[in-house]
C-alpha cells in the first residue's frame, strides 16, 4: 500500500556541523555569527525569508544531551558558502546569547534545518511587518527580498534607543521603531491599530513575543477582516518563560496564537 501525502512520514532534516568564520557586534543587544566550513555543502537552502534552524548547544553538565534553540537564518551567501545568524544578547542570560557573545573563529556548532513558512507575496498591494528585536532578522531578510517598487510599513518594538539598527528597504517601505522600556504587551498592537492602512490587499508578517502577537490577533482579523492566507502570525518567545517551557506551551491553550 502506498502512503498518501497526509500520512507519509516527514523526511528528517539534515544535521550539519558548521564552524564560526566571523562575528560582528551589531548593537549592544545583537550579535551576528557567520558560520561556514565544509559542512556548508550539506546546507539545503530554502526560498522563505523566515527560514530557521535548530541550533544544538552543549551544557556543562556531564553526559547531558545537547540543548536545542531555534533561530532565524539572517542571510545565506552561496558564493562565500556561509550563513549569518543574529543573536539577541542580554548579558549572561540564556544559553545561545552568551555563546554568540563569546564565539571565536573556529568554534563549531551543529544545526538542523532549515525550515520556513513565509516569503513576501509579490502580488500583494502592500506589506505590513510587525515584531520585536527577535523578528528583526526575518523582517530584514523580507525587506531585502521585496521588489524595488514595493510599498509597505514595518513596526519594530525595542526596549531602548540603542537597539535601533539601520535597515535597508525599498523607498516605498517606511520603518517605524517603537521604543517601549515597559514591555507593554499592547504597545505594538496599539500602534498598528492607529495606523492608517493603505488601500489594497496587504500581506502581513507579524512575529515576536507571544503575548504581543496575541494582542495583534484581533486587530488583524476581527478589526481589519484579513484572511488567514494574508497573515503570518507567530510567537518567537514568551516573556518570563525559558525556551524549553515556551516550546512546551505551544501544545497548550496558553501557547496558541492562531
Amino acid at each position: 500500500m502506498t502512503l498518501s501525502s497526509r500520512t507519509a512520514p516527514r523526511t528528517p532534516r539534515p544535521s550539519i556541523e558548521l564552524e564560526v568564520v566571523a562575528t560582528e557586534r551589531l548593537s549592544s543587544h545583537l550579535v551576528r555569527v557567520t558560520l561556514g566550513g565544509d559542512g556548508f555543502s550539506r546546507f539545503e537552502n530554502r526560498p522563505e525569508t523566515d527560514k530557521y534552524v535548530k541550533l544544538k548547544f552543549t551544557t556543562p553538565a556531564p553526559e547531558s544531551a545537547p540543548v536545542t534553540r531555534t533561530y532565524t537564518v539572517r542571510r545565506v551567501d552561496a558564493v562565500a558558502r556561509t550563513l549569518d545568524i543574529d543573536f539577541v544578547v542580554h548579558g549572561d542570560d540564556g544559553l545561545a546569547g552568551p555563546w554568540a557573545a563569546n564565539a571565536q573563529i573556529g568554534d563549531r556548532l551543529e544545526l538542523v534545518g532549515p525550515g520556513g513558512g513565509y516569503a513576501p507575496d509579490a502580488a500583494a498591494d502592500w506589506h505590513l511587518f510587525a515584531g520585536d528585536l527577535s523578528a528583526v532578522p526575518a523582517i530584514t531578510a523580507a525587506l531585502e527580498a521585496l521588489e524595488s517598487d514595493a510599498v509597505g510599513h514595518a513596526f519594530i518594538e525595542v526596549e531602548s534607543d540603542d537597539a535601533i539598527l539601520p535597515l535597508a528597504a525599498p523607498d516605498g517601505v517606511e520603518i517605524e521603531w517603537i521604543v517601549d522600556p515597559s514591555h507593554d504587551v499592547d504597545a505594538l498592537a496599539a500602534v498598528v491599530r492607529q495606523f492608517e492602512w493603505p488601500a489594497g490587499r496587504v500581506h502581513v508578517f507579524a512575529h515576536g513575543e507571544r503575548e504581543s502577537m496575541k494582542a495583534l490577533r484581533p486587530v488583524l482579523f476581527a478589526e481589519r477582516g484579513l484572511e488567514r492566507t494574508q497573515v503570518s502570525l507567530s510567537g518567537y518567545w514568551a516573556r518570563g518563560r525559558t525556551e524549553d517551557r515556551f516550546q512546551a506551551e505551544k501544545r497548550e491553550p496558553i501557547g496558541q496564537i492562531l
